[in-house]
């Protein structure tokens, strides 16, 4: 079975188990972006889901694997969107989390997690840094840990998002996805190329942060030099071995890179259009159809806009009008 396929399986597993947990996120038309390509383009609202951001899925679905064994603590690492999923998994189901975070979080995602119940511990340096010390602590303490994205349990549970796809949407020709450190593409991509192998995925990248892009045109993991970006929830580099490379590259059909101003862009008019504060990680998948949208003419489709956690002062600056915003 390859990689695809035994994902997709678990994605659909994972539907059933979810289903009671998440909320079945609205797929809404935009009539604004619809205008862009004349055709119908719809948003996957996991912006709603709870905690602000699609990583409950994948965080609930692993957890609910780890407590059937028994498991009663669990560690993980997050910029923030992640480590509120396991937080609020962690607080339902009866499981003792700790989270490691960047120095550099945001800190009202840093402040849900403890609202959630988990503990926190801070490290210098960027996610991947994190990352390192939550996998090495738990290595020492013998307690799970929980990627962020580098799991197949957590995959199939963001996959959980495409079973909701076509479900509300069977004639979709391309979904939008931003990509981190594959996580949520990857879950999604495996279903789609099962079930419905005609709809283009697209992966959508910061231009200041291609982890995953540079690793999949190397063709393995590889260290890539970031720069800050309003799209925190995708910073950060991908993990040697992690088992997100191999669906991303067998499952992206197309890559799509965006500047700041883009993403910046993107947000104000989902702001103005919409009445919704997304993140910056949602912003890029919006603004990476905007710069390509001609080449979806007459098309179907969707864009996953994956979370709403930025502070408002974050989000009022980065959209402002004037000299210094984007417009």
């Amino acid at each position: 079975m390859s990689v695809l396929s035994e994902l997709a399986d678990r994605a659909t597993h994972a539907e059933r188990i979810l289903r009671p947990v998440v909320c079945h996120t609205p797929l809404t038309l935009s009539r604004q972006l619809s205008h862009l390509n004349s055709g119908s383009v719809y948003l996957k609202c996991e912006h709603l889901q709870h905690t602000g951001s699609f990583k409950f899925r994948g965080a609930y679905h692993k957890m609910n694997c780890l407590q059937q064994q028994g498991v009663t603590k669990v560690i993980t690492a997050s910029t923030g969107n992640h480590g509120q999923g396991v937080a609020l998994a962690a607080q339902k189901l009866g499981v003792h989390a700790t989270v490691y975070v960047p120095h550099d979080a945001s800190p009202l995602k840093v402040d849900n997690i403890r609202y959630f119940g988990a503990d926190i511990e801070t490290v210098e340096g960027d996610a991947l840094a994190a990352e390192r010390k939550a996998r090495h602590v738990s290595e020492q303490q013998g307690v799970p840990f929980i990627s962020p994205y580098n799991d197949m349990d957590v995959m199939a549970g963001q996959g959980s998002i495409a079973v909701e796809l076509l479900a509300d949407q069977p004639d979709l020709d391309a979904v939008f996805v931003s990509v981190g450190g594959g996580g949520l593409i990857a879950g999604i991509a495996s279903y789609l190329k099962v079930h419905a192998p005609n709809v283009q995925v697209v992966g959508c990248w910061p231009e200041h942060a291609p982890a995953m892009y540079r690793c999949m045109q190397a063709g393995e993991v590889i260290e890539v030099p970031e720069q800050p970006t309003l799209s925190d929830g995708t910073a950060g580099g991908v993990e040697p071995g992690a088992v997100t490379l191999a669906p991303c590259m067998q499952g992206i059909d197309q890559s799509v890179l965006v500047s700041e101003r883009e993403i910046q862009h993107a947000m104000r008019d989902m702001a103005e259009q919409e009445r919704w504060i997304i993140e910056g990680a949602a912003g890029v998948a919006v603004a990476a159809f905007q710069q390509v949208a001609a080449q979806y003419q007459g098309k179907t489709v969707a864009i996953v806009l994956c979370g709403r956690n930025i502070t408002f002062e974050k989000f009022l600056c980065a959209t402002k009008k004037g000299p210094e915003g984007p417009r």
